[in-house]
């Protein structure tokens, strides 16, 4: 497979290559037709139209070479910027000199089908250098705003319901664990946008905290902040915050959530991501939340990772807490990949990508679910807005083949892959899955009234016994 798309990539670098040539040819052509009509006022030169469409085969010919010569033809023209300009410069000053030089030897005008004037070379030389400078530039400027992650992730559909949001969290007091985060710092965005009183950020990361608290202060929202730097395992200070600051609606984002890293250290995995939610949901309780949200991943589903073990442990955890006889609401929402987030296939495409490649991925066939941190959060306050005690599985489309996701990140860079960077398999990884298996069909989702938001099945308590 990567054998047939590096020899599509070799062929479709050709390909734009030529393309390139033809359209520098037409390029120089319009220059140098228009450096006759400027110098000869519009008139037919003396030895006729025929002999001038002669002499701009071999001018032509000579602005190729000298491109080639110079290099420019291994330029892509998206990733064409200011330092490179002076290369084409170079290149067409060449292309001058060598036409000034066939000029100077070959003065008999009887040759002008061969040669063309001086003046007509200087004229066609100034034209045609800002003719193929503007043709990349504007390429380039062209590209750039075409670049956007949706356009990798091939697909352009946002949900964004505010009003859902603002009418559940509107003049309440909430809690974000793990707010520092990719995901948890875009709840402390929503929720905060969405109007709540008071915003308890929970975080044992000092620079993340700070990171946010600065963000969130900037913005001069009405919303109280509240930065708490505490590991959620602490369940003493836990325990001291729920009591002092009385939420009513908890969001617990934080977990470990890299497979390698859990499968090589489950202890902490299972004392992070599943102990420390229990605890959380049992404090919750005790203290009168009203309602308590897991932030959940596709890859509990049939897990094989530990990673995906301790989430779904933490899921029965937290739901288990609904037969008790507690007026907290408990649920979990579950998705995919989120686009962008620390830590994730994107950052790193990026970062190998800027230093060259090589570009590893782990399979050819490995598919990943992916959605923008803002739509998933989005979906994410809908769905704690709900009455159920379920556990919410999100929509995410199809999954994106992360050698495809690999290939666009490298052309939307400016780069050509397998010709430019290359791309090697590295073999997958202990805990990982070629596919995920999250499932919204009819088999194993209710589909509620939400656009993209499903009910798992049996993990509901019926809405009547919820609150």
């Amino acid at each position: 497979m990567s054998v047939t798309r590096s020899c599509r990539a070799w062929l479709s670098f050709f390909a734009t290559r030529v393309f390139g040539m033809a359209v520098d040819a037409a390029t120089i052509g319009a220059a140098y037709l228009a450096a006759f009509v400027l110098r000869f006022d519009f008139a037919e030169p003396s030895w006729g139209w025929r002999k001038v469409a002669l002499s701009y085969a071999i001018v032509c010919m000579v602005h190729i070479l000298a491109l080639l010569v110079c290099g420019c033809y291994r330029l892509a023209w998206r990733r064409t910027s200011v330092r490179d300009l002076p290369r084409y410069a170079s290149a067409m000053a060449l292309a001058c000199c060598v036409l000034t030089a066939m000029r100077f030897f070959m003065p008999d005008v009887a040759l002008a089908h061969i040669r063309p004037p001086y003046s007509i070379t200087l004229m066609s030389f100034v034209l045609g250098t800002i003719g193929i400078m503007a043709v990349r530039v504007l390429w380039r400027i062209s590209w750039t705003s075409r670049r956007d992650d949706e356009e990798l992730l091939e697909r352009n559909e946002k949900t964004f319901d505010n009003a859902v949001a603002a009418r559940f969290l509107a003049g309440r007091t909430v809690m974000v664990t793990g707010a520092g985060g990719t995901i948890g710092s875009e709840l402390v965005r929503q929720v905060a946008a969405a109007g709540a009183a008071k915003l308890l950020m929970v975080e044992r990361c000092e620079n993340a905290l700070y990171e946010i608290d600065r963000e969130m202060r900037s913005r001069r929202l009405s919303t109280e902040l509240l930065p708490l730097m505490v590991d959620v395992n602490d369940r003493s200070k836990m325990d001291g915050i729920l009591a002092a600051e009385s939420p009513s609606v908890v969001l617990h984002a934080a977990a470990y959530k890299h497979v390698p890293m859990v499968e090589l250290n489950p202890e902490e995995g299972w004392r992070n991501n599943t102990e420390a939610t229990r605890q959380l949901a049992e404090l919750s309780a005790a203290r009168g939340v009203e309602r308590f949200v897991l932030i959940s991943t596709d890859k509990a589903v049939n897990p094989v990772s530990v990673m995906g073990k301790t989430k779904l442990a933490a899921e029965r955890a937290v739901m288990a807490m609904n037969s008790n006889a507690s007026t907290t609401s408990f649920c979990a929402v579950r998705f995919g990949n989120v686009f962008g987030s620390s830590g994730s296939v994107v950052p790193l495409f990026r970062e190998l990508i800027a230093k060259g490649g090589p570009v590893t991925v782990t399979h050819p066939d490995m598919k990943r679910y992916f959605m923008t941190v803002q739509e998933a959060v989005s979906l994410v306050l809908q769905a704690a807005s709900r009455s159920e005690r379920a556990i919410y599985t999100l929509d995410m489309g199809a999954p994106v083949k992360i050698l495809d996701l690999a290939e666009n990140m490298i052309s939307q860079m400016g780069y050509r892959p397998y010709v430019d960077i290359p791309i090697v398999f590295t073999g997958v990884r202990p805990g990982e899955k070629l596919f995920e298996e999250i499932d919204v069909s009819e088999k194993s989702a209710f589909k509620t009234d939400m656009a993209k938001i499903y009910i798992t099945r049996g993990e509901t308590v019926p809405a009547a016994d919820s609150r």
